[in-house]
């Protein structure tokens, strides 16, 4: 991401370049893929967790803190990581760790292991997140276009893949260790070959490796707030709409299950068509329409008195947060002197939000009800609105092209 990198794969005098890269940008979508698959498929088994171990709201808001806090943790090594190795074997790696993590949560016996697993599940997949955005910021900068939002699409699919699985595992009623176990080793398995294409940036040999935390720039602060309200209405989805079809809507177990299918699958369909939503209306309208549906969702969820509607209210919150994150990696990476910091910084910010968000719905719901903590969701989503204009000048130019041996005329056309 930043001038004085190498890679191996010497584009510039080589005429295969622009297929290559036309491969990393395949490869790096079937990385975000898999993390989205081992994501939407633990998403679907929270409800058989919470069960299975007898947890209350609260209780299960507090476990789920813990994947947030290893995230948050495990961030600043990725880039030490990809020092290391390179961006192919450095993403091989991690995205295999984060899918062998996936059987861990479904195994623990009780609240104090659930929350070991969870920590050591969440910690694999921010180290593995950061890498492959490092990676998909690469590949955008070759171009000289927007594809992150298509990437992240690429995330959603997964989860929806995922997520499908996860409800005919449920609607069957195998046990949550047997299903995220045989998906778990699928998705290693398929994770070494989907990272062959990568490219294989490596720093330059007297460059140092990167500091393990750094301040963001102010910049980036503003740009993370608008990313912190839309992850926070992720997390608050994702995490807990099987809870509340549930516990709210009476639904289920296969009808809880698929509210998070119905969310993820409005979010892959928003997100693939998100990079053409912007050039054609730029990052702001595209913005503000997304928090306008985002907040007429969480309506729907906190009005709902059916399954349905609040299966529909959880749609129509995917699809108004699905471009918003995206959008400020975009904003962070387009623009400043420093691209990398401020994309690190914005990480930093959303991460904090999921690291935040579980536990502030669970205590919530605690206190009152989950229609109260949907009531602050709803709330938060209307700062996509209103931090719109944000967005608008990293959006406005051209991605940079990274000062690379691999960067060449012919890969701007592709």
């Amino acid at each position: 991401m930043a001038d004085g990198c190498r890679t191996d794969d010497d584009a510039s005098e080589d005429p295969a370049g622009a297929p290559r890269l036309r491969r990393a940008r395949i490869s790096v979508a079937a990385v975000f893929a898999i993390h989205g698959a081992a994501s939407g498929s633990f998403a679907t088994r929270i409800p058989w967790i919470k069960d299975h171990l007898h947890l209350s709201a609260g209780q299960l808001g507090l476990a789920l803190v813990a994947p947030a806090i290893g995230s948050f943790l495990s961030m600043p090594l990725a880039g030490r990581i990809l020092h290391a190795l390179g961006h192919r074997a450095g993403n091989r790696l991690l995205i295999t760790l984060f899918a062998a993590a996936l059987a861990l949560p479904a195994l623990a016996p009780n609240l104090p292991l659930l929350v070991l697993a969870l920590f050591a599940y969440g910690a694999c997949a921010g180290v593995a997140d950061v890498a492959m955005n490092a990676q998909a910021v690469e590949v955008e900068a070759r171009l000289g276009r927007s594809v992150m939002s298509g990437l992240h699409g690429m995330w959603s699919v997964g989860g929806l893949l995922g997520s499908a699985v996860g409800v005919a595992a449920t609607a069957a009623a195998v046990p949550g260790p047997a299903h995220l176990a045989v998906v778990a080793a699928a998705l290693v398995v398929l994770a070494l070959p989907a990272c062959q294409g990568l490219l294989d940036v490596r720093p330059e040999p007297e460059e140092e490796a990167p500091p393990r935390f750094t301040l963001p720039p102010r910049s980036a602060l503003a740009i993370g707030l608008v990313g912190f309200c839309a992850v926070f209405a992720e997390g608050a989805g994702g995490d807990w709409s099987g809870v509340y079809l549930r516990t709210v809507a009476n639904a289920a177990p296969a009808v809880a299950a698929a509210s998070y299918t119905a969310f993820a699958c409005t979010m892959a369909i928003a997100r693939l068509s998100g990079d053409a939503a912007v050039r054609r209306f730029g990052a702001v309208p595209t913005t503000r329409v997304s928090g306008a549906l985002a907040a007429a969702g969480g309506v729907l969820v906190v009005t709902a008195t059916s399954a349905v509607q609040a299966i529909g209210g959880f749609a129509l919150l995917g699809i108004g947060i699905a471009v918003v994150v995206p959008l400020c990696f975009a904003a962070a990476g387009h623009s400043g002197d420093n691209p990398s910091r401020s994309i690190a910084g914005v990480a930093t910010i959303t991460y904090t939000s999921g690291l935040v968000a579980p536990a502030t719905v669970g205590a919530i719901a605690e206190a009152t009800s989950l229609r109260v903590s949907f009531v602050v969701v709803t709330a938060l989503t209307l700062g996509l609105i209103a931090g719109a204009r944000l967005l608008a000048p990293r959006l406005g130019r051209a991605a940079p092209v990274v000062a690379t041996r691999e960067s060449s005329p012919i890969e701007s056309n592709i």
